[in-house]
Parts: structure tokens; C-alpha cells; sequence
């Protein structure tokens, strides 16, 4: 199949709930190239955003972004050339409930 560039995944997570924005599938390695988080709200907010290798259950060493400030109507980009194998997890926590996460990357299989 090859590579394929593609949107990973998209969520807007209920307020305080560690919430799934992307699973690797089984047999597919992944490059996440950017993280974009938008804070859609007229007030700061705060996001967090873990990996947990093989899907393994949330602790502190996962955490890549942890509490961090979003000013009003602001966006957050990290270029971050992340790799992750199958059954890798990320996840994202939004305070307030006023975020959206979008991931971007490619797929290779």
C-alpha cells in the first residue's frame, strides 16, 4: 500500500475527559508531522497530549504537553516528526472543553 498523507484524526473532547485522537492501526508504521490545537472559545483553556506506546493505560511518563495555556481564539502548532508503531496511542485532554485537535501525518503499511 505505501505511504499515504492524511488528516489522523480530528476531535473536540468533552471538558476534562482524556479523550482518543488516534489509534496507528495493526500493521501500519506512522510519521505525525503536526499537532493543531484551536481554542474555539472567547477563553484560555489548557490542553494536554500523551502517547502511550501499545495502547497502554494513561501515566505521566506518556504526556508530551501537560496543562499547557491556549490563549483565547488562539491557535497551537507543533511540527513534531513524531513516530509511532502499531497500537500506539495518542490522546488529548481539553480543561474547558473548548478545544479542537487535529492531527497530521503519514500512514505506511
Amino acid at each position: 500500500m505505501g505511504d499515504v498523507i492524511k488528516v489522523l484524526g480530528q476531535v473536540n473532547p468533552t471538558i476534562n475527559i482524556l479523550t482518543v485522537l488516534y489509534t496507528v492501526p495493526s500493521m501500519v508504521q506512522t510519521t505525525v508531522s503536526s499537532i493543531v490545537i484551536c481554542n474555539t472559545s472567547g477563553n484560555i483553556d489548557s490542553f494536554s497530549v500523551s502517547v502511550a506506546v501499545g495502547g497502554a493505560a494513561d501515566t505521566l511518563k506518556q504526556y508530551i504537553y501537560y496543562g499547557q495555556p491556549l490563549d483565547a481564539n488562539d491557535t497551537f502548532v507543533a511540527t513534531i516528526g513524531m513516530s509511532l508503531a502499531a497500537g500506539d496511542v495518542v490522546r488529548v485532554l481539553s480543561s474547558a472543553g473548548n478545544l479542537s485537535f487535529n492531527l497530521f501525518g503519514v500512514e505506511n503499511s
